[in-house]
Parts: C-alpha cells; structure tokens; sequence
C-alpha cells in the first residue's frame, strides 16, 4: 500500500511490526480488516488470519489493533471515522481510554479509506505520544 509506505518513509518507520503500540485500521468489513493487517506490514501475505487467531492482535496482544472495537462497533460514522480513529490515539496516549487503556502507547498509526471501487482514497497517520514522533 503505498499510502503506508510513504507514512513510514516520512515517519521514519522501519519495521511496522514493532513500531506501533496500537493501530486504528479501517474495518468496514471484517475482510478488509484482515487485508489490511498485511498491506500495512503488521502480518507477512497470507497469515493475518493466523496471527489474529493467535492473539497477535488483541489488547494484550503484539499489536493491538482498534482497541476501541473499530468502525463497526460506533456505527461506521462515515465522514467522521478518521477523526474518531486518532480521537481513540489521543485518548490512549493521555491514559484517558478507560477499561480499554493500553499499558505504555507511545505510537499510533492510524489507516481510513474512502470512495468507490476506481477511485479509492486511502489515509494513514502516524502519531505519537511525545513532540518529534
């Protein structure tokens, strides 16, 4: 995806496996969900369904990814999902994201896309948690 690739590029990012606390991806669909693990570097081609079985990418897992329960569990606000996706970051890095508050975030991507199949849009954010990140 070469939208996370030149989020990465510009962030400085190496190795997305490690590099992140937490990810916000865009779940519309629980495919797309699992397709974007391994566009974006978090799973090798063909083993994010694995890796999620695994526990990889659950809250205590290696990656936690939409601690917050993703798109679907806040009724896909469409026009809104990319905001409410690094609203989930600042809150975690405050320490304010109550039950779901991750132990030490300190970096955050975050990925929305939009559109039609043709002519799809695709975002990705990296935050962090200290000025320089």
């Amino acid at each position: 995806m070469r939208s996370a690739q030149d989020a990465y590029r510009q962030a400085g990012i190496v190795d997305p496996r490690t590099a992140f606390s937490l990810a916000e991806v865009h779940d519309c669909f629980t495919p797309t969900e699992i397709v974007l693990m391994e566009d974006l570097g978090f799973a090798d081609p063909g083993q994010a369904c694995k890796d999620v079985l695994a526990g990889d990418f659950d809250a205590e897992g290696r990656l936690p990814i939409n601690p917050d329960g993703g798109l679907k569990s806040f009724g896909h606000p469409v026009g809104a999902s990319g905001l409410r996706m690094l609203y989930e970051a600042w809150l975690q890095f405050r320490g304010e994201a109550g039950q779901r508050q991750l132990p030490d975030p300190h970096t955050a991507l975050t990925h929305n896309l939009g559109g039609r199949p043709g002519s799809c849009v695709s975002f990705v954010s990296v935050v962090g948690a200290t000025q320089g990140v």
